[in-house]
């Protein structure tokens, strides 16, 4: 069968198109993870390094969050008028300015620039969140959780491998004349271009456009919807309500837990190479719990109900944060382990939620429903990495866990009220 362009549906064999969407997404996102990840290993450590304090730490991260958070509306809406690929490729490429800005930053030791391009940066974020959003649009109901969790664990290639670039970028940086950290930003940017162009050339035809044309939408933007309304027709649908608070909760609580773990492995004391190589393997491990687990968690989202796996990633969740909070910043091992269990966590409540999301409205409020829910997970997570700081200081790395642990009960009481009362009923 010919290949389908995006004005052309007829015809078009939506199974095949399907499976190139995931290959050009995961292959997308396996290259920007390298990039994400690095900036994550560096961004905190960089901007303690430019102020001199423990709480800018989780400043720097805060402003990646928080830019995520924000950017993923815009971004959003663009994909809602013009397509995945659009959206995507106008994010990564507000990402390479991001790292362009933090290179600068780093230079002339100015933290208000600094956080200006982690804000930016955060960009990258949003677009790895997103892309598994596209990975939906013409996945069947009942296989969205598989084609979601595919996306999501092919970030596992970069992700991985990222926090180990860490040390290498900090040469880099060096022999640039630029600050050590910096040099992870430099690698980030090229990586961030590269993979703009490549969905840029490669994503067609476009999987949400081919989507609507599709279901018989017509050509043309499509109108406008405020985000709070998307979000109250997803708010409307108890399944719909547990999603959202699963992916809220979810990335809340890792961020929170996450963001100040360099910062507190810090503490240990050693060369700064030293500590990047240790912090760079616990971060590898806990970002193969987010993502090298995701198909296993797609299936059981798909086999046994979503909601039954965003109650696994609460238990998880809470798991992490009791073995993470006990251990010492020497006590390497141990963070590993809470770490993996924090990833494992949010894995099953971003997926599992998602596809709760996904599945609460029809297709022409589901990127705007979807942007929204990005956005408020984002701004949940930037105010764990807020809190983060202070809470270390004034109670060390075991505060921050607790803290962060008392998120779940929110989605426990929304999934207790969604799961359990109806079947109480009957």
């Amino acid at each position: 069968m010919r290949p389908a362009v995006d004005g052309d549906p007829a015809g078009t064999d939506v199974a095949a198109v399907q499976r190139r969407t995931v290959q050009v997404l995961s292959g997308g996102v396996a290259l920007a993870g390298l990039g994400v990840t690095v900036g994550i290993t560096a961004g905190g450590l960089l901007a303690r390094d430019v102020a001199g304090t423990d709480s800018a730490g989780g400043l720097g991260q805060t402003a990646g969050v928080l830019g995520a958070a924000v950017l993923a509306v815009p971004l959003a809406r663009i994909s809602a008028t013009s397509g995945r690929r659009a959206g995507l490729a106008v994010g990564y490429a507000v990402a390479v300015l991001g790292a362009v800005v933090t290179v600068a930053a780093a230079a002339v030791s100015s933290l208000l620039l600094l956080l200006l391009g982690l804000f930016l940066f955060g960009a990258s974020t949003a677009c790895g969140l997103q892309a598994r959003y596209a990975a939906a649009d013409l996945a069947t109901p009942e296989h969205r959780g598989r084609a979601l969790s595919l996306v999501v664990w092919a970030t596992t290639v970069g992700s991985v491998l990222g926090p180990n670039l860490a040390a290498p970028g900090a040469r880099l940086g060096t022999a640039l004349g630029l600050p050590g950290l910096a040099g992870a930003f430099v690698v980030s940017a090229g990586v961030f271009g590269v993979v703009a162009l490549g969905l840029l050339l490669l994503l067609r035809p476009d999987p949400l456009l081919l989507a609507r044309r599709l279901g018989g939408v017509s050509d043309g933007p499509a109108p406008r919807t405020p985000t709070g309304t998307a979000l109250r027709a997803v708010w409307a649908v108890p399944t719909g309500r547990l999603g959202l608070v699963g992916v809220v909760v979810a990335h809340a609580v890792m961020v929170g837990v996450m963001v100040m773990t360099p910062v507190h492995m810090g503490h240990a004391g050693g060369a700064d190479d030293a500590v990047l190589r240790v912090v760079g393997v616990v971060i590898s491990v806990h970002v193969a719990g987010m993502y090298l687990f995701s198909p296993l968690v797609g299936l059981l989202a798909d086999r046994v109900g979503a909601p039954m796996v965003v109650a696994l990633g609460g238990g998880l969740l809470l798991a992490a944060a009791a073995v993470a909070g006990t251990a010492g910043p020497a006590d390497s091992l141990q963070l590993g382990i809470g770490l993996l269990l924090l990833g494992l966590g949010w894995s099953c409540g971003l997926i599992a939620g998602s596809t709760l999301v996904t599945g609460a409205v029809d297709a022409g409020l589901r990127p705007t429903a979807q942007g929204g829910t990005d956005l408020l997970m984002g701004l949940g997570a930037a105010l764990a990495g807020v809190v983060g700081g202070p809470l270390l200081t004034w109670g060390g790395f075991g505060l921050v866990s607790g803290v962060s642990a008392a998120m779940v009960l929110p989605l426990a009481v929304v999934w207790a009220s969604v799961v359990l009362r109806p079947q109480r009923s009957r």
